[in-house]
This record gives C-alpha cells, structure tokens and sequence, in this order.
C-alpha cells in the first residue's frame, strides 16, 4: 500500500506533500528533523491522506497534489 499523504507546519502553517509506504514511521522522520526539507518546520500534523494499492497512481496523484491546479483542489477540498 502507498499512502500519499500531507502533512502542516506547526511553526509557519506550511504544508508537505509526500508519498510512503508507512505513514506513521514517514510522519515521525518529519517530525524528529531527520527528513532533510522538513527539518526546520517541524512539528507537522498529519492533515490528510489517500491510501494507494498502485504505486504509479499514487506517485502521479502526488506529482498532480504539487502542481498549480493540484494546490488549489488541495486547498478548496482537503484542508
């Protein structure tokens, strides 16, 4: 299973979008500064996530989440 997933900065509201196979592990690397782009934002809060059976779908429902038209469906239907 993959889970795309997002997540949000306590410290400025910013939000990661990001895809795994173990959620719970992947949110703990974020929020112990091991994951090298997160690690100044940290603490995160698990905000949303889809649970994939097909990797491909899930890395192109990630790649679209990252996308111009993807942050605006991110903002109007998940957050």
């Amino acid at each position: 299973m993959y889970f795309v997933y997002l997540i949000q900065s306590q410290q400025d509201n910013s939000f990661y979008t990001g895809i795994t196979e173990n959620l719970k592990k992947r949110i703990n690397e974020h929020n112990n500064g091991s994951s090298v782009y997160s690690a100044t934002k940290r603490p995160f809060i698990p905000v949303w996530y889809c649970i994939f059976s097909n990797k491909q779908r899930a890395l192109a429902f990630e790649k679209y989440l990252k996308s111009g038209s993807g942050i605006a469906f991110r903002n109007k239907h998940l957050i």
